[in-house]
């Protein structure tokens, strides 16, 4: 598909605030240059595809991404809202997604690379360790226009770096700043086991979706204190079997279409709130286990946790 040359000048020049006039012209021929260029796209390469007669040296462009004067923070803000504005209705909570992953980019100027797991090439019973930087990326989940899988289009990225902030500390930092882009928007996020004690954190209007591990120790809310007495309330309630338990146990359960990349399959659902003391101490969650009719796949169990803002959903 082609796009006329006015429109592609006329997104560039959206993210001008960003730069610096100087700054900015050497990111609209880099940029220019990296949609042009075949194979990898080193400066190297992207430099061959400009204009001999009005490219600079070749120093220019290699410095600029090395101390070029731009605003990261501001990039991505302009970046977001244009995607937010041109994707998702006027209506819609925004649908991000958060997780980490492995850029394979080392070198010994190279900031913050290190030896980190790669989930691609990880199995089960075995972890692959390899070299690179370890961005945790937050993206704009969009439903395409040609159907199928929905795809996840980058708006924030962190670098972790070894003894700095956690993965969970740079989420929420994300977090926040998306929030603060879109403060009448509802955020609906979702991320792996991993970020689950993401509940335990004060989330700016976000509805958290994550995976609970298999043995999670689960409670029922403490009772209300019927009178004063001696000593501090209650924190918990009775203890409640674990989630693998309870999927054993539940007798009644409810038929929902849940959506398996861009398709439709039909599950068992089962969902009750519950206190999950130990990443959410203060808050219930929603827990959701859900099944295979066919009892093909594993059961599997999710929490969905809302702020104190919004009521808890129970179905």
């Amino acid at each position: 598909m082609s796009v006329p040359l006015d429109v592609w000048d006329m997104f560039v020049a959206a993210y001008a605030p960003a730069f610096t006039q100087p700054s900015f012209a050497l990111f609209q021929e880099l940029l220019n240059a990296w949609v042009l260029c075949p194979g990898r796209h080193t400066v190297t390469r992207m430099i061959r595809m400009l204009d001999p007669a009005a490219r600079r040296e070749h120093d220019a462009y290699h410095r600029f991404l090395r101390v070029g004067a731009w605003s990261m923070f501001l990039l991505w803000r302009l970046l977001a809202q244009a995607r937010v504005a041109g994707l998702v209705g006027p209506l819609e909570a925004l649908a991000l997604d958060v997780d980490d992953t492995l850029f394979h980019k080392t070198g010994r100027k190279v900031e913050g690379a290190g030896s980190f797991r790669d989930a691609v090439r990880s199995k089960k019973k075995r972890v692959v360790y390899a070299l690179g930087l370890n961005l945790v990326v937050m993206t704009l989940r969009i439903k395409a226009p040609w159907g199928g899988e929905p795809l996840g289009l980058p708006i924030n990225v962190r670098v972790y770096k070894k003894g700095g902030p956690s993965h969970l500390d740079l989420a929420v930092e994300m977090l926040r700043e998306v929030a603060g882009w879109f403060p009448d928007r509802k955020i609906q996020l979702c991320a792996d086991g991993a970020y689950a004690s993401l509940a335990s954190r004060m989330l700016p209007h976000s509805h958290l979706t994550s995976r609970m591990r298999r043995d999670a120790a689960l409670y029922n809310m403490p009772p209300k204190r019927k009178k004063k007495g001696r000593g501090r309330p209650r924190k918990k309630g009775e203890r409640l079997p674990t989630p693998e338990e309870i999927a054993r146990r539940v007798t009644k359960w409810m038929s929902a279409p849940i959506d398996f990349r861009g398709r439709l399959k039909e599950r068992l659902i089962y969902a009750r709130p519950v206190l999950w003391y130990k990443a959410c101490p203060a808050r219930p969650v929603l827990l959701v286990i859900v099944r295979d009719p066919a009892g093909i796949g594993f059961d599997f169990g999710s929490l969905s946790f809302r702020n104190s803002w919004m009521t808890m959903p129970c179905v």
